[in-house]
């Protein structure tokens, strides 16, 4: 068994090889267009979503965060806050994992915050983890495409999507979303 010290130094080291450097980091313009177009293939998915997007105080949009790993994992992305139809800010998403795990895969991630005190504490917040800092409801579809009853209650709803439809089986749980400085 990997001591906690030593599992640790092991995660810090994949998020460092995840996490790319100020040159390589998307420029505002590169997230705003993915962020568009992911928002574009999400409300073509699920016309729930759409719905409850558009009730949303804010829609937090990772476009592309890309996973990978052999036995150590880990993954990264970059999006921006939607609030009114614009981009407010700039924002990352890194977690890490151990466990059996083999390949890499690049999905979008959409966090809903229903209501403005929520959206304030995310806005607030100096790197918000998912599961300490907010709860985020994972959302699936159930008969007609309709989102679950309980879930659209709840004051934080996440999808989980790619070009092929929403995925299941995955968590928000233990990512870690940083302001990024542009």
């Amino acid at each position: 068994m990997i001591g906690k010290t030593a599992a640790s130094l092991i995660l810090g080291a994949m998020l460092g090889l995840l996490q790319p450097s100020l040159a390589d980091a998307a420029s505002k313009e590169e997230i705003d267009a993915k962020v568009e177009e992911a928002i574009d293939i999400f409300y073509k998915q699920t016309s729930a979503g759409k719905r409850l997007a558009q009730k949303a105080a804010g829609m937090l949009v990772f476009p592309e965060v890309v996973k990978a790993g052999i036995g150590i994992g880990g993954e990264y992305g970059e999006g921006a806050l939607n609030v009114n139809g614009k981009n407010v800010g700039y924002y990352s998403t890194a977690s890490a994992s151990i466990g059996f795990q083999l390949g890499a895969q690049i999905k979008s991630q959409i966090v809903l915050f229903m209501n403005p005190k929520v959206l304030d504490q995310f806005r607030k917040s100096d790197g918000w983890k998912v599961g300490v800092d907010g709860s985020v409801a994972l959302a699936t579809l159930g008969a007609g495409g309709e989102i679950s009853s309980d879930t659209i209650k709840e004051p934080i709803i996440g999808f989980i999507f790619s070009n092929r439809g929403l995925m299941y089986n995955l968590t928000f749980e233990g990512s870690k979303v940083t302001r990024l400085e542009r």
